[in-house]
């Protein structure tokens, strides 16, 4: 539990840091990542924001050594709550009260996965079958590059009102959460004894390359994105696509068995399709700008 929430601390941090950072440069695009690379690692906030989600990275390994996969996940969301804070105080973002209710429907949705959890009944899973892994993990990649390129090429239609960053949240959420799985698959290979055995028999499976692409994509695209939107928003839909695609097909592929309790099933069941739900209806543009106001004539010139 003290992993957990260390490491949404580290996240939220970590994200907040990396926006201020963005904030402050020019426009970043995934069409030239060398320029993007290139203008971020010569941020000290950057680098400072890098190394809290490095950091938390290691914390989400620890966790995944203890508890089951769907308990990580609603823990891990809780983390939203920090994440709204910092980005209201730090960078100054205010959400509408649509978008509140919609993160508020979201917390709820997980307490309610949560709940559904037996420390006695749950088990964690060591590894999951190769081909089941690659199954739940390829066409994810895919979509998820599919779905960004196509909020991309949206976003430049001209008179477009401005997008509040679902589509990119949800499609960066997607190759967050192969990477999540693949985490998941890496800590099953951590061990204090037979270390070059270990180490020989991860780079034989599939988790340390979905990491590197992940990884890479990820990053890339989460910058360009997180650049362009709102952090109390598109972080929020991030991690909730992350935590619901790594509950439930994390679950399916590492074989973590279903609550086999009815109470406890239902509420699995509907904090899922709760999420899911909030998702499809959160407000996909962002409001216009206001008009500047007009000046006011005088009344000089009024009587001319």
């Amino acid at each position: 539990m003290t992993a957990a929430l260390l490491a949404n601390v580290l996240y939220s941090t970590g994200f907040v840091l990396e926006k201020r950072a963005l904030t402050a440069m020019p426009a970043v695009s995934v069409r030239n990542p060398v320029r993007l690379l290139r203008q971020v690692i010569t941020s000290p906030l950057w680098i400072g924001g890098s190394l809290s989600l490095a950091a938390g990275f290691g914390a989400q390994l620890a966790v995944y050594r203890t508890l089951p996969i769907a308990a990580a996940q609603g823990i891990f969301v809780s983390g939203l709550v920090l994440l709204l804070l910092l980005s209201s105080v730090l960078l100054g973002e205010q959400t509408s009260g649509r978008e509140r209710y919609a993160v508020g429907a979201i917390l709820l949705a997980l307490l309610m996965v949560v709940l559904s959890l037996s420390e006695d009944a749950d088990t964690v899973s060591r590894s999951a079958p190769v081909p089941l892994v690659l199954t739940v993990c390829l066409p994810s990649l895919a979509a998820g590059v599919w779905l960004y390129g196509s909020a991309e090429r949206r976003a430049k239609h001209r008179h477009r009102l401005p997008t509040a960053g679902v589509e990119y949240g949800v499609a960066v959420g997607l190759l967050y959460g192969v990477s999540s799985l693949a985490i998941k698959g890496v800590s099953s290979y951590l061990t204090t004894r037979g270390l070059g055995a270990a180490l020989l028999d991860l780079l034989r499976s599939p988790y340390p390359y979905l990491l590197l692409f992940t990884g890479a994509f990820g990053l890339v695209m989460s910058q360009a994105a997180l650049q362009r939107c709102r952090a109390s928003l598109i972080v929020p839909v991030c991690t909730t696509v992350t935590s619901l695609f790594t509950a439930v097909l994390g679950t399916l592929a590492f074989g973590e068995p279903l609550p086999d309790q009815p109470l406890r099933l239902a509420l699995r069941i509907a904090g899922t399709a709760l999420a899911v739900s909030v998702l499809l209806v959160m407000p996909k543009h962002d409001a216009p700008p206001a008009p500047p106001p007009q000046p006011t004539p005088s009344t000089k010139e009024l009587t001319s």
